[in-house]
C-alpha cells in the first residue's frame, strides 16, 4: 500500500477513535496512549499526524461534524420543494439514532464547549467553525422554507437557525440527565412544528 494512503488511513483511524473516546470521556480523561493503543500506532507517530493533543481535537471536531453537515445537506437536496419538511425529518432521524443508543454521549461539539470551551483558545475557535459550518446549512434550509411559504419571514433565518442550535444544544443537555428524547422532541415540536411556521 502506498505510503500517502497509508498515512491518510492511520490519520482518519485516529479521529475516528478520537470520536468515540472523546465522547466517552471527555478531552481530559482521554490519554494519547489509549488512542494510540486502541488504533496500533506507535506513540512516536503520533507528533507525524498532529502537533499536540490539543491540535488532535481540534480536528476531532471538524471530523466529528462533517458526517451531521452531510446527512443534513442530504435531508435538503432530496426534499428540495419542502425544507420544513427536510428539516424536520432530519432530526427526527437524530432523534431515532439517539433513542437506539439508549441516550449516550449527546453531541461531540456541545460536550467539549463545557469541558474546553473557555480554555483552549485553539479548541474554541474549532467549536466556533463547527458550529458556524452547522448554523449556516441550517439557516440556508430555513431560507429555502421562507422562500417556499412555510416558515415566517418576519425573523431572519439567521436568527431563527442560531435559535435551533442553541435549543437542540440545551435539549442534548437535558437528554442526558432525563435519559429521554422528549426534551429532543419537544424542542423540535415548539420550533419546527409552532414557533418557526407560517
Amino acid at each position: 500500500m502506498p505510503t500517502q494512503l497509508q498515512k491518510q488511513i492511520n490519520k482518519n483511524n485516529l479521529l475516528t477513535e478520537g470520536v468515540s473516546l472523546l465522547m466517552r470521556q471527555g478531552y481530559h480523561g482521554t490519554g494519547l496512549k489509549e488512542i494510540l493503543d486502541a488504533v496500533q500506532i506507535p506513540k512516536g507517530s503520533f507528533y507525524n499526524y498532529f502537533r499536540s493533543k490539543e491540535h488532535y481535537a481540534a480536528e476531532v471536531i471538524q471530523y466529528y461534524i462533517d458526517p451531521f453537515i452531510n446527512q443534513l445537506d442530504t435531508h435538503l437536496s432530496q426534499n428540495e420543494n419542502d425544507a420544513l419538511k427536510a428539516l424536520t425529518h432530519y432530526f427526527n432521524t437524530l432523534i431515532v439514532e439517539l433513542e437506539k443508543s439508549n441516550f449516550q454521549g449527546g453531541c461531540l461539539l456541545g460536550n467539549l464547549m463545557g469541558e474546553i470551551g473557555d480554555t483552549s483558545e485553539l479548541c474554541q475557535k474549532s467549536l466556533q467553525k463547527a458550529v458556524h459550518r452547522y448554523r449556516n446549512l441550517l439557516q440556508h434550509g430555513i431560507e429555502n422554507a421562507q422562500q417556499q411559504g412555510t416558515i415566517r419571514t418576519d425573523k431572519t433565518a439567521e436568527t431563527m437557525a442560531d435559535l435551533l442550535v442553541n435549543s437542540w444544544q440545551g435539549a442534548l443537555l437535558r437528554m442526558k440527565i432525563e435519559k429521554s428524547s422528549f426534551p429532543l422532541k419537544q424542542c423540535c415540536q415548539d420550533l419546527l412544528g409552532e414557533f418557526f411556521k407560517i
